[in-house]
């Protein structure tokens, strides 16, 4: 999957626990993902939109009720979803708050080694200075990312390396990512 994909599968909250929820086999109905994930109704129903926009899921033709429609994941969906889960399972529950930020998993992508801050912005090209500069913050706080001075350029100039959680979640999504 390249990059700009991945940021726009990202962009929406739900997206990746919606996916997460229908790997580990939870019916693709909307109820049971709804109390899966813990969505509210309007934000679930964006998300799930999103997803079938975007190929990774469709709705399961001759099944369902059609104001009670049944999903099921595309061959690249389920590919996807697998990725999702294996995040989910890596992170604790205080931490999905951070996963379901627009820009949390794009940025962890890019620091799978040490790199400047320009780069990852190069890498990331849809992302602004600002929202760089936040979620380096958030990822940091949560110590994610370790934030390092490099002193021997002038002027000096600060490296970023995911670590711990962020460093696993990282070595997951960093193989199956191509940046342009």
């Amino acid at each position: 999957m390249n990059i700009d994909l991945f940021v726009k599968l990202t962009s929406r909250a739900w997206a990746m626990p919606i996916l997460s929820s229908l790997h580990t086999g939870v019916p693709a109905r909307q109820a049971a993902l709804l109390a899966a994930t813990g969505a509210s109704r309007n934000a679930f129903v964006q998300s799930l939109n999103h997803l079938m926009d975007l190929g990774l899921l469709e709705r399961n033709p001759g099944h369902g009720h059609p104001l009670r429609p049944e999903f099921r994941l595309t061959p690249f969906g389920v590919t996807v979803a697998s990725i999702a889960h294996r995040i989910h399972t890596v992170s604790a529950k205080e931490d999905r708050n951070l996963l379901r930020k627009s820009w949390t998993l794009p940025v962890l992508t890019a620091l799978h080694r040490p790199i400047y801050f320009n780069e990852i912005k190069r890498g990331l090209t849809s992302i602004t200075d600002r929202a760089l500069s936040q979620s380096l913050k958030s990822l940091e706080t949560r110590h994610w990312v370790a934030r390092q001075v490099d002193d021997s350029s002038r002027p000096p100039r600060p490296v970023y390396k995911a670590v711990n959680t962020g460093g696993a979640i990282s070595k997951i999504i960093a193989p199956e990512i191509q940046f342009a």
